[in-house]
């Protein structure tokens, strides 16, 4: 594998060619077991650019806001609340346009790397409504001048929230105040509406993640820190009750077998039963499998309960090691910016704010029902995926 040039597998392609379709796949999955995807070196620089990026946007929009110091004084305003709330809006519009999770080549696409924005602004092209038979004016399949201006409005309500000031009386100890809830509400509107039109988009923003951190911008301080905590655990909550399967086996398997870091082949051979004659996921990789889970389930638990001091550093350094371990595999489909968004959640929420917890919630019946309602969502989502 080079800078520029791919790890092919090594075939007669004219030979090959003419083979039946299985006859092609046997030996390209054989090649990923041990290589993996393959790509160029420079694909893998062009992710960690973008992510990058993505961090140093984050801070340099929220370094423009009133009462936040320059971007090289980072350091003296990272725990201010106001940076995570304009980090929840700067991925939401990030992952919208094309450029989070589904961008380049460990997605399949390559010349442009990106799909999203570039059909959701044209009418005439597709759109997937969810409930078309249940919600009235959703049916159809095409794409609208309506639909492309609710996604322009989804772009721009966002954009308008990104470079809000913080108005609002934040906690003690800070100084930059905290977004006005009422800002939030076109944001809210726009992809609601749109995502009744089309759940493509809706879930390209990663709603099911973010939208309950915008959610909590209306709730007192207090009660903000301690909902996005709540939501932060069922998102690991979530992700590992869907590992609960007959299957993240073969996730782990073909994971580390294309993880770039791992070099290795030796090992990369250890995931599968036999690379050569049969790829299916070894016993280690479905231990690793059934262990990731447990430690998603278990470690958040303890981040959550254990109120600080030294459990609370363990706990945080395994969930930083977690993400840090799936951010190193570079997995195709490529949600990298979700691990970053996690870590830098971790760190504000359970270590800096670490004393924040549901007895000094003021109004406790909105958090839990927010929280509630999203894991009710996991749970109807594994019952009836329908």
């Amino acid at each position: 594998m080079g800078l520029i040039k791919p790890k092919l597998p090594d075939l007669d392609y004219d030979e090959w060619r003419t083979k039946s379709r299985m006859e092609r796949v046997k030996p390209m999955v054989q090649d990923w077991a041990v290589n993996g995807f393959g790509p160029p070196e420079s694909v893998y620089v062009l992710y960690v650019l973008k992510l990058f990026l993505y961090a140093l946007g984050i801070a340099w929009v929220t370094s423009l806001t009133p009462g936040i110091s320059t971007l090289s004084h980072i350091g003296d305003w990272w725990t201010e609340p106001i940076l995570l709330q304009k980090a929840v809006v700067f991925t939401v519009l990030f992952e919208v346009i094309g450029l989070g999770c589904g961008f380049g080549p460990l997605t399949l696409k390559f010349l442009p790397p990106l799909g999203s924005s570039l059909y959701w602004l044209r009418p005439g092209t597709i759109r997937l409504p969810p409930w078309p038979d249940k919600v009235p004016g959703t049916k159809g399949s095409t794409r609208t001048l309506l639909d492309v201006g609710l996604y322009a409005g989804v772009l721009a309500s966002a954009a308008w929230l990104l470079f809000s000031p913080g108005t609002r009386p934040g906690l003690a100890g800070t100084s930059a105040g905290l977004i006005d809830p009422v800002r939030t509400v076109p944001l809210l509107a726009t992809l609601g509406l749109l995502g009744l039109r089309d759940k493509t988009i809706f879930l390209a923003a990663r709603a099911e993640v973010y939208l309950p951190f915008i959610v909590a911008f209306a709730f007192p301080p207090v009660d903000m820190i301690v909902s996005w905590k709540l939501t932060m655990m069922v998102i690991w909550w979530g992700a590992a009750t869907s590992k609960i399967n007959h299957h993240f086996g073969h996730v782990i398997e073909t994971m580390e077998s294309n993880s770039p870091l791992v070099r290795i082949k030796a090992f990369k051979r250890l995931m599968h039963r036999d690379a050569v004659h049969d790829v299916r996921p070894s016993r280690l990789a479905v231990f690793l499998g059934h262990a990731g889970t447990v430690l998603e389930f278990a470690i958040p638990l303890a981040l959550f309960l254990s109120g600080g001091g030294l459990p609370t550093k363990v706990a945080a350094v395994g969930m930083l090691v977690f993400h840090l371990h799936i951010l190193s595999t570079l997995p195709m489909g490529a949600p990298f910016e979700w691990n970053v968004f996690m870590i830098y959640g971790i760190f504000l929420l359970f270590v800096h704010n670490t004393a924040l917890g549901l007895g000094d919630l003021i109004h406790p019946l909105p958090v839990l029902a927010l929280a509630g309602a999203m894991e009710a969502i996991v749970l109807l989502g594994n019952f009836f995926p329908e």
